[in-house]
């Protein structure tokens, strides 16, 4: 066992390394930018030009003059700290706006800048009083730079998490106390009037997307039972900024733990049809694969209750494969759900990512792509690990 985690912890390492310099690069080389989202602020405020200081400031602020291995560097690890590689006695090549033509020298544990023509140098002032984080490593993802600008990107993801959490946990939650018990009595009671209709609902709950429920959910829930009188659920927010009026249900305080409830259900009850959709389909087919097996047969020929039969020698290990699919579920508690937390205008960290994206606040998207990869990788450990308790023959080597 001790030798399992071992190796699977390297290889989780190895993965994440690999995840970071992939999401970091294709966000790098994406199209868009500071310099074109400064391009597009000035043409909206009706400038058509931008100066050469404006463009400075953003290259300093972003660090475009350094090369996007030291930036990727200073990111992941917190490390090179200004100045830039001084203790390795190299010549490294910081840039500027017009790349490698300065250079930072260490002879002799010394520090020089040489400079080669470049009109706007990077001085080693500058490079010394910048902010540097401590890297991702020590949990310092940086500071976002457009959607709170100057405030560190942990505090941004820490006033969404609660959203998501409340919202994925209670879906994941009631998923699997329908989910499981639905796929094993259609399994069991295989081809009745049950198991066709629930087989209906979930094929249209597994082939529409989430944003088609959503809306949907709003139309019939909030605009139609609004205009027909009837007590309706707000259709977006997660807290409401004024008082507002439900027939039967009078006054809502905005604000208070009613108001929160009835925000949460169309967005928790959308999520949890996708997900029990899914996966009572999954529990129903494996559930139809053990219960042709020799063991479960001899078990009801030795008279075996009913009952027992499906309880203790179908479904423990019918449950073997639906371990799989938890895998993402700690994932996905923590990332959210981007289409209906941005159908329902829903405060969490799928909407944020969206937004991080839709705006080019990098660092804010690449530290919840991370995030999203290790705790996969975690979900995944966990996963193997719930493989010997479900099943006693399997052993971690």
């Amino acid at each position: 066992m001790a030798a399992f985690l071992v190796r699977r912890l390297l290889q989780m390492l190895l993965v994440t390394i690999v995840a970071a310099i992939c999401s970091y690069t294709l966000l790098y080389i994406s199209p868009g930018g500071p310099i074109d989202t400064l391009l597009a602020e000035r043409q909206n405020s009706g400038a058509n030009r931008i100066s050469q200081d404006d463009i400075q400031r953003v290259i300093e602020r972003f660090e475009l003059d350094l090369y996007m291995p030291v930036r990727f560097s200073r990111w992941l690890l917190g490390w090179p700290k200004a100045p830039i590689f001084g203790s390795l006695g190299s010549d490294w090549v910081v840039g500027c706006t017009t790349p490698g033509k300065v250079r930072l020298r260490y002879p002799d544990g010394r520090v020089e800048i040489v400079e080669e023509g470049c009109e706007n140098t990077v001085t080693l002032a500058e490079l010394e009083g910048r902010k540097v984080s401590g890297g991702v490593i020590s949990g310092d993802f940086g500071e976002s730079q457009v959607m709170l600008r100057g405030r560190p990107v942990t505090d941004l993801i820490g006033s969404r998490l609660p959203y998501t959490l409340y919202l994925m946990g209670g879906s994941i939650v009631l998923a699997l106390l329908i989910g499981v018990p639905i796929g094993v009595y259609s399994a069991v009671k295989q081809y009745s009037r049950f198991d066709y209709t629930m087989t209906t609902i979930t094929f249209i709950g597994s082939s529409l997307p989430s944003f088609v429920f959503g809306i949907f959910a709003i139309l019939i829930f909030s605009v139609l039972a609004k205009q027909a009188g009837l007590p309706y659920l707000p259709s977006g927010d997660a807290v409401g900024v004024r008082n507002y009026v439900i027939p039967l249900l009078g006054e809502i305080q905005a604000g208070s733990f009613f108001d929160r409830f009835l925000r949460v259900l169309m967005p928790c009850g959308v999520l949890t049809f996708i997900n029990l959709a899914g996966w009572s389909r999954f529990v129903r087919s494996s559930m139809l694969e053990v219960l042709s097996q020799d063991y479960v047969r001899t078990a009801r020929a030795k008279g075996v209750s009913e009952r027992m039969v499906i309880l203790k020698h179908a479904l423990r290990n019918s449950l073997i494969p639906f371990v799989t699919l938890l895998a993402g579920v700690l994932a996905s508690l923590f990332g959210g759900a981007l289409i209906v937390e941005t159908v329902f205008n829903w405060p969490g960290l799928g909407r944020l990512y969206i937004d991080a994206l839709g705006r080019n606040d990098y660092n804010v998207a690449n530290a919840l792509l991370l995030i999203n990869v290790v705790l996969l990788l975690v979900g995944i450990l966990i996963t193997d690990i719930l493989y010997t308790v479900v099943d006693p023959r399997i052993r971690l080597g």
